[in-house]
């Protein structure tokens, strides 16, 4: 899975790599999240954004995570550290 985080007036990066990710890995590592690694590119315009790669063992793993119950606490947790957009893309292996 995919997320990015764009625009917004506030990223908190220590908070996203420190807190954020490790929460993820806490709540979802036993659905199959395998790891969770975090890039901050800059765009053209020189606008930070955020790329979040959350990889599960497979696409299952990957939906039973967004339907647990832990998925909560993650979700609520964006706010600590943004109020940029954030996007979602689910990809599988070609």
């Amino acid at each position: 899975m995919i997320v990015t985080c764009s625009g917004g007036t506030y990223f908190d990066r220590d908070h996203y790599v420190d807190v954020h990710l490790p929460l993820a890995l806490a709540c979802w590592q036993r659905h199959g999240l395998e790891s969770a690694s975090a890039y901050f590119p800059r765009d053209l315009n020189a606008t930070d954004v955020s790329v979040g790669i959350y990889r599960f063992r497979d696409v299952d793993a990957l939906h039973a995570a967004l339907a647990s119950a832990e998925a909560a606490a993650v979700m609520a947790d964006v706010s600590c550290f943004t109020d940029a957009f954030v996007s979602r893309a689910l990809s599988t292996p070609l």
